[in-house]
Parts: structure tokens; C-alpha cells; sequence
């Protein structure tokens, strides 16, 4: 009897593997980000890059920091470090991104081709979106905060007190409005107010209920113990500087070597600016919008909300001290990689804030109409024919509209409402599924309670609008837009 044949031979595997560069990464990121989310990204920054410094807001637009921040002295040479390993950092955002979605499609492509992507049916979409409705929610803050307050025994007025100062905390984990205001609401004295908000910022996360961000992170250093420390002083007393990261003018403020300030900052940079957030998000947020657009006459004017957007420099002081030659090698390369990473930081700012203008100008052309007149004129429109228009990436689109609104005449709307699909009306026009559902809704408020539409009915209306749709399409939108079927929508009076 022969035993088991054993053989050995080689083969070749291909594979593919995503991996992008850390700038490349960081750049995505500030894309993505909704701008009052950038402000902290911005801060984080700031914290762990010395070279940094932000200027004081007066109002110009962020269009205007290339200004503030020159490739070149006024001799006319060159500001930025000139290593070699810094040249890749310089290239074209646009052309980054069209790498990244063309390395997006060749993996989707080999995914698909090795049958390790499905198309997904709409019963899985929504299958898959019940399983993340089903998973158990997060702590918020006001649950983790209200647990603290059921431990002790507090009296009525205080207990009150607390839950409306819980109420008014923003996703920071800071008042959203002075004691003052809410002692007048509530009909609570205002000393009463006050012994509940000093309970309240006794709580965990420390930092918790303050109005500032110097008042939330002083009270952090207190609960550390670090009350009296260099770090606490800055904030205290130099809060404005600190925030600039004017190094040399806080030490001679506080009289301390500027090694000294660094650490502080250093000391400064581990503390949590929001505290809230690492809670669950609170889904009931005021939404800022990131673009203003407005009818000027016979145009329309675009206004990027730059409010929250910290106009960044690089730092006059580190220059020079490159430029004087009296630093170690290990020093001087130290300098120049945070000036390169600090200048690619400000780069990917204004790529943004140009990516996302261009990508609104091309909305309000291909939208003119809800402009003009409402969301029943909404028309349809995908992200790969702005890309096309624009000359980036569909991916690009789709990141830079992520996480923003825009407020409009008519409202204000997230990014994505205004891609969505649609039909061909008989008259050649194109129809949004958006509009077709405005048009369900004035069909509905129209009609007779006593003898209302049925979805047959409401196929027949759209047809005489010469919009053809089968009779379970317009049962989903009835669905989704919350409106009862016909035999429930009757008024027997």
C-alpha cells in the first residue's frame, strides 16, 4: 500500500493593498470634516506642531492666507526648508485625490472580479441598516451625567437646577447658554443655578459644564493637581497668546525660558478640548451651515463659512532660527519637517475650502431651478457629473460634501440632497425623486378627506403630469414620506 504523495511547487499571487501616505491621509480628513469639526483638527495641530501659530480672526476670508504665509521673504528667497524629502508633499491636490479614487475603483474592480464584493439588493440595504438600529446605544453625556446626579441626595431646587443645566450642554460638554438665561427660564433663583453648576463641573469628565475653553481646561489641570502650574498661568493669564502659540512673548510675560513655555503647551496639548464628544453624539446638534448662498442681484453669491477656521502662519521665530545656522543638524531637520508639515497643513486648508466652493458653484448651475423656486424643482444629479465638471475625482466630490450643509433661500440642506436620481417626464424634462415626492405630498394635501387617493389613483395623477411610475414605487415614496394609506387617511364626518 503507497503512502501519501506530498509534492511542492511555486506559485505567484497577485493582490492589491490601499495604503496611503500620512499627509495624504491628514488632507482627506480636513476634506471630510464638517468646519466646526475642522476647528478642532486645526487645534490638535497646533498643539503638537511648534512651528504653527494662528492669527488673529479680523474677518479676511481664508482666501487670503497664502498671503500671511509666503513661499518667499520680501528678498524673494525661499521660506519653506528646500529638502528634497519635502517635494512629494507638493503635489497637486487634485491630482492626489485622482490617484486615491482610481486606487479606490482598481480595488473595487479586483474585489468584484474575486467575488469578494456582492452587489447588494435594496432588502439588503435595509436588513443591514436594521442590524445597525438594533445595536445597543452608547452612554450620551446627559445619561452619564444624570447617573452622577442620582447618587447623591440633592433638594428639589437643585435637582431642577441640574437637569436644565445637563439640557443645555452642547456635544462639547459646554453651556450652551449663560446661568443667568437659564435661572429665567426655569424661575430658579440664580444662586441656586450657580451651586448646581458648581456641582455639576465636580462631575466626570472634568472639564464638564464650562462656558470657555480656558475655564474647561484650567479645571482639568485642577483636577490633576496642576492648579498652579505654568500651564495653568498661561491659560489664566495669556490665554490669547497661547492660543497663537506666541512663544517668545509668553516667556517674557512669564519670565520663564521658552523651553519652559514649550513644555507647558506640551503639557496644555494632552488636555481634551471637548470633553463631551467621547460620549455618544447627540443627534439633536444645531447644525452650522459651511455655505451661504444667496441671490445678488442676477447672480448667485457663495459665502464659505470660514468663522470657525483658524487662519494659520508659520512661525516667523523657527525661520529665523534656521536661517541663522546655529542649530544641530538633528534640530534644524526637526524645524524643517514641522515647517513642511505645517505649511502642507495650511495647503490642504485652502484646497478645501477652493474644492468645496467649485463643487457648490456646479450644484447651483445644475440645481438653478430649486433655487430658483423651491425643492419641486429639484433636478437629477449625481456625484460623477459634478467630478466630470469640476475635473476631480468622484471620490473627491464625495468626501467634500460629507458631514456639510449649505443653507439655501428655501432652507438649509445637507450636501447630499441634492444628488439624488430621478425620472424623464413626457415633455423630455428631467424629474427628481426628491420632486416627485413634493408632488405626492401637494397631491395628497389636495384631495378629499372624504374619498382620498389610492396609490393607483395617485399612479394616474402623475401620468397626467406626464411622469409615469409603477404602482409600488409610489407606495415606497407614500412610505417613506410618512403619509397612511388611503383607507387610513379617511375622514368619516
Amino acid at each position: 500500500m503507497s503512502g501519501p504523495a506530498f509534492s511542492h511547487d511555486l506559485r505567484q499571487r497577485q493582490t492589491q493593498n490601499l495604503v496611503l501616505a500620512p499627509q495624504l491621509r491628514h488632507s482627506l480628513k480636513i476634506l471630510q470634516v464638517a468646519a466646526l469639526d475642522l476647528r478642532s483638527v486645526i487645534q490638535e495641530e497646533l498643539q503638537t506642531n511648534p512651528t504653527l501659530e494662528e492669527q488673529p480672526m479680523d474677518g479676511e476670508s481664508l482666501d487670503k492666507i497664502t498671503a500671511s504665509t509666503p513661499e518667499t521673504d520680501s528678498e524673494g528667497s525661499s521660506t519653506t526648508p528646500s529638502d528634497d524629502s519635502g517635494r512629494h508633499e507638493e503635489m497637486n491636490f487634485d491630482k492626489q485625490f485622482e490617484i486615491l479614487g482610481k486606487m479606490d475603483q482598481d480595488w473595487r474592480d479586483h474585489m468584484a472580479s474575486a467575488g469578494g464584493a456582492q452587489p447588494h439588493t435594496a432588502e439588503d440595504a435595509e436588513k443591514r441598516q436594521h442590524f445597525f438600529d438594533s445595536l445597543v446605544n452608547e452612554t450620551s453625556l446627559q445619561e452619564h451625567l444624570m447617573q452622577q446626579v442620582a447618587l447623591d441626595d440633592l433638594a428639589a431646587p437643585i435637582l431642577e437646577a441640574l437637569r436644565h443645566l445637563v439640557g443645555s450642554l452642547d456635544d462639547r460638554g459646554f453651556l450652551s447658554q449663560p446661568p443667568a438665561d437659564i435661572a429665567l427660564q426655569t424661575g430658579l433663583p440664580y444662586e441656586t443655578v450657580l451651586e448646581a453648576l458648581k456641582l455639576l463641573q465636580g462631575f466626570d469628565p472634568p472639564g464638564i459644564g464650562s462656558q470657555t475653553l480656558a475655564e474647561c481646561l484650567l479645571a482639568q489641570l485642577k483636577s490633576k493637581g496642576r492648579a498652579d502650574s505654568l500651564a495653568a498661568r498661561m491659560i489664566r493669564d495669556h490665554f490669547d497668546l497661547l492660543s497663537r502659540r506666541r512663544i517668545p512673548e509668553l516667556a517674557r510675560k512669564l519670565g520663564v525660558a521658552a523651553d519652559d513655555i514649550q513644555g507647558a503647551i506640551e503639557e496644555v496639548g494632552k488636555l481634551d478640548p471637548a470633553p463631551g464628544r467621547r460620549f455618544a453624539e447627540d443627534n439633536n446638534r444645531v447644525v452650522v451651515p459651511d455655505v451661504i448662498v444667496e441671490k445678488d442681484g442676477d447672480e448667485w453669491k457663495i459665502d464659505l463659512n470660514s468663522d470657525y477656521i483658524p487662519r494659520l502662519r508659520i512661525s516667523s521665530t523657527y525661520r529665523d532660527l534656521i536661517a541663522k545656522g546655529t542649530l544641530s543638524k538633528e534640530e534644524r531637520d526637526y524645524l524643517s519637517e514641522r515647517m513642511r508639515s505645517g505649511k502642507f497643513l495650511i495647503d490642504s486648508i485652502e484646497q478645501r475650502q477652493r474644492t468645496i466652493e467649485r463643487i457648490t458653484r456646479e450644484i447651483i448651475k445644475a440645481q438653478t431651478p430649486f433655487f430658483e423656486k423651491g425643492v419641486a424643482h429639484l433636478q437629477p444629479l449625481t456625484m460623477t457629473q459634478i467630478a466630470d465638471i469640476v475635473g476631480v475625482h468622484e471620490t473627491t466630490v464625495s468626501r467634500a460634501i460629507a458631514n456639510k450643509f449649505m443653507k439655501t433661500p428655501h432652507g438649509i440642506f445637507d450636501f447630499k440632497f441634492f444628488f439624488t436620481t430621478g425620472y424623464q417626464a413626457e415633455s423630455g424634462a428631467n424629474v427628481s425623486n426628491t420632486s416627485v415626492k413634493e408632488m405626492l405630498v401637494d397631491l395628497v394635501s389636495i384631495e378629499d378627506k372624504g374619498a382620498p387617493l389610492s396609490d393607483q389613483e395617485l399612479v394616474t395623477k402623475l401620468q397626467e403630469k406626464g411622469l409615469t411610475l409603477a404602482r409600488r414605487t409610489v407606495a415606497k415614496y407614500r412610505e417613506e414620506l410618512g403619509i397612511l394609506p388611503s383607507n387610513l387617511r379617511r375622514d368619516y364626518k
